[in-house]
């Protein structure tokens, strides 16, 4: 199947095919097809999908015909975080080359005054985070009883974040009668709930079980002692021949941290986190795609969506809190079905971790090297051997060069040290029974 088999015009094939495509993947042809029919889309995918080009294409088609009205755009994409929405517009103005669709970013971090005049001429494809969507619609500088077409990406990263309330708030703005598309990795059921609420006999898309790994990753656990972990990721990067990675870590202090040390050591390094400002952290991602720096180390608020070419590797320098986040992270290689590898570090207190995340990707992951000295030092001693009568009374027994004393004891308290003690003997213990 082709793109020229999804019912896309010529003017849309044209610019596919100018950015390297020719083949749709599966969630594309079967979402496509649908949307262009103006029918309401459930689509369950996982990262790495091209789930945005799904329904950027069609949107596209759809809107070639009508025109803008001042602070009333025509179609809502609703998106997690800044980042992703920059990459949605980017694909906008990608496929959108031979279309005059005029569109609009409100994302936090950018100036509201610009984005207010842009939607005062008017708006096609208005893409926005619902913090920022929801000030200028208090403010009265935005319309949506003209809206379309809905998109809700990421929806379960919606969850997470919080933002649930502020859609359903935005789905009562807008028109009963428009067309809405949710896309999402997993469907809990706050997702489910939604869904029913606000979908109108959605078509449902699976293309692959939720929540699980893209099987063009090849995965490890690394174990190492805390400690090593700096050194044992430059040791990697160098053995691994990496050409672009991103690396993972929980806090934003120990991405900052992370970067430093990696271009003390001569590495070509960036980072994201979100104490970032919103300039700053598209300048990192613009330097990373373009080769100026090779490896960006980043908080989980790049772990979702980020379609970055050509990322050979993903090492979790900190094993991730939750599951879902694993499988985000690694996602960020093995895209469009090129090869990738994911290396996660993990220590004892990881071991929660990754079995919960073992569990949710039904996959048990393989194992690189065994605990170091320091991992074995970091974790509590075993539980001595219940020590038998004779090796008490061997260590009751004083030293050659230790006069014996002269005080007696029990017979009973003997018996209840032999029977109820279950470690070394104490000096204060160090007695001999007088025949």
């Amino acid at each position: 199947m082709s793109f020229a088999d999804l019912g896309l015009s010529d003017e849309l094939l044209n610019a596919v095919t100018a950015a390297g495509y020719d083949t749709p993947t599966p969630i594309q042809a079967q979402a496509i097809p649908s949307v262009l029919m103006m029918r309401d889309i459930i689509g369950i995918a996982q990262t790495g999908t091209g789930k945005t080009a799904s329904f950027v294409l069609p949107m596209i088609d759809i809107l070639a015909h009508g025109r803008a009205r001042a602070r009333m755009p025509r179609s809502l994409i609703l998106e997690p975080t800044r980042e992703l929405a920059a990459q949605v517009a980017e694909n906008f103005e990608k496929y959108g080359v031979n279309h005059k669709l005029s569109m609009a970013l409100l994302i936090g971090g950018v100036s509201m005054g610009d984005q207010v005049k842009a939607l005062e001429k008017g708006v096609d494809v208005l893409i926005a985070t619902p913090g920022r969507l929801m000030d200028l619609f208090e403010r009265g500088n935005i319309l949506l009883n003209g809206c379309e077409l809905l998109v809700i990406d990421e929806a379960d990263r919606m969850l997470d974040m919080g933002f649930i309330p502020d859609i359903e708030h935005i789905c009562t703005k807008l028109p009963t009668n428009r067309q809405t598309l949710l896309f999402s990795a997993t469907m809990p059921p706050p997702i489910k709930k939604l869904s029913d609420k606000f979908l109108s006999n959605p078509k449902y898309i699976e293309v692959a079980r939720p929540a699980t790994a893209n099987i063009n990753i090849e995965q490890k656990l690394v174990e190492v002692a805390p400690m090593k972990k700096r050194e044992v990721l430059r040791d990697l990067i160098r053995s691994e021949d990496v050409q672009t990675a991103i690396i993972f870590c929980n806090r934003k202090t120990t991405v900052r941290e992370l970067n430093k040390s990696l271009k003390r050591h001569g590495f070509r390094s960036g980072e994201i986190h979100g104490d970032i400002d919103q300039a700053s952290r598209l300048k990192e991602l613009d330097a990373f795609k373009s080769g100026a720096i090779n490896l960006l180390v980043a908080s989980d608020v790049a772990a979702r969506g980020l379609d970055i070419k050509g990322v050979s590797h993903v090492f979790n320098f900190d094993a991730p809190w939750h599951p879902d986040d694993y499988v985000h992270r690694i996602g960020r290689t093995g895209r469009a079905g090129a090869k990738g590898k994911a290396f996660t570090f993990v220590s004892r207190e990881d071991a929660e971790h990754i079995e919960n995340i073992e569990k949710l990707i039904g996959l048990k992951i393989d194992r690189l090297g065994r605990p170091s000295r320091e991992t074995e030092r970091s974790e509590p001693a075993a539980k001595p051997e219940r020590k038998s009568r004779e090796k008490v009374e061997r260590q009751s027994k004083p030293r050659k060069d230790e006069p014996k004393p002269k005080t007696k004891q029990a017979p009973a308290a003997a018996k209840e040290i032999d029977e109820g003690w279950n470690g070394p003997l104490p000096d204060f213990l160090n007695f001999t029974i007088a025949p």
